[in-house]
């Protein structure tokens, strides 16, 4: 078995602020990243399946498919939006590093057997870089 990893890039902005908190409150979670304009990020994503070696073509997971499926479902969607306000999903979820890991995991996961048939690798890691200081990952048998 073979972890392939394919790394691909958006830029996007977002603000960090939860309804469920003050402004006070919102300010010392969120420092600056609370400000209500906003500010942005150059993400990179790591999208990494496992698979065993295909005879014919000696690879394990089929790139070309797996690009597709992320600038269909990640890159298309998130490139050059505001998250808050342009991604559903983020119009109740405070889009930090973690949520937006495990929104583009579900989005994998959900249109993965489209992309690959049965018998095919499996979605086995995210990894966000929000920052080189700020990364998260999160493997997908934790998303939901």
């Amino acid at each position: 078995m073979f972890r392939v990893t394919r790394r691909y890039q958006f830029s996007a902005s977002h603000r960090l602020y939860s309804p469920l908190l003050s402004e006070l409150e919102n300010e010392r979670v969120y420092g600056k990243c609370a400000q209500p304009y906003g500010h942005g990020h150059n993400y990179v994503v790591e999208v990494s399946a496992r698979g065993p070696i295909e005879p014919v073509s000696g690879r394990a997971v089929d790139t070309d498919a797996l690009d597709r499926l992320v600038q269909r479902h990640v890159l298309q969607p998130f490139d050059h939006h505001n998250l808050n306000v342009e991604v559903e999903a983020f119009r109740t979820t405070v889009p930090t590093a973690e949520s937006l890991a495990l929104e583009i995991g579900r989005r994998l996961k959900q249109n993965w057997k489209a992309a690959f048939p049965a018998g095919g690798p499996r979605l086995e890691r995210i990894r966000i870089e929000e920052t080189p200081r700020n990364t998260c990952e999160i493997g997908a048998d934790e998303i939901e």
